[in-house]
């Protein structure tokens, strides 16, 4: 994390993060030729699970995905939608061409939405990313490819996605986000990674 006070650009912010993906993606980015063992066949319930294994692992290697960003998407039989929100859209595109590249996906569809440009909503994504990620408590989710609380700022108003893992880190960063001036509104959507554990297992 930088220790020095001075405000750190959007640019700045995201050449890092690019920066730490592409260098711990390196040569694991997609290529046909260097995948492992052939996906199941088309249409059974095993190639709908590894496709939507192999979907998680593609965006997440996307170079420009930052904490600005929210991506999401569901797969049916050879078919994915995604969704979400972007910061840019190159990230959009990126998103739509990785997917379309994996073996057997027959059509993808592109519902991710790309925030409108706007310098208050920047001024706000710097601050946001200060007050949580530079509180001691939260620092933690800083580390590793891609930060675990993702920031979304449209209009003024801010949500949380992501994990963590305590109500208590999930409420501490709903206060650090409500306390940076000119936000209309915080929605809170992060998810306790232990309780999402525990709905998963039940199933």
């Amino acid at each position: 994390m930088p220790t020095t006070n001075r405000p750190l650009s959007i640019r700045s912010l995201l050449v890092v993060i690019a920066l730490s993906v592409i260098a711990s993606a390196g040569t694991l980015a997609w290529d046909k030729s260097a995948q492992g063992p052939a996906p199941p066949q088309r249409g059974s319930q095993s190639y709908e699970q590894w496709l939507t294994r192999e979907v998680g692992h593609q965006l997440v290697q996307i170079p420009w995905l930052s904490v600005f960003d929210n991506l999401q998407y569901s797969v049916r039989g050879s078919e994915v939608t995604l969704a979400g929100q972007v910061w840019q859209p190159v990230t959009k595109d990126d998103a739509g061409k990785a997917v379309k590249g994996i073996e057997g996906v027959t059509k993808v569809i592109n519902n991710i939405e790309v925030l409108p440009l706007s310098p208050m909503d920047d001024q706000i994504r710097r601050a946001e990313y200060r007050a949580i990620y530079g509180f001691p408590d939260l620092e933690r989710y800083a580390m590793g490819v891609l930060p675990s609380i993702h920031i979304i700022v449209k209009n003024g108003h801010v949500t949380l996605v992501g994990t963590v893992d305590n109500q208590m880190d999930k409420n501490v960063a709903e206060i650090r986000a409500k306390s940076v001036p000119n936000v209309f509104s915080v929605d809170d959507q992060l998810q306790v990674q232990s309780v999402r554990s525990e709905t998963q297992s039940k199933r």
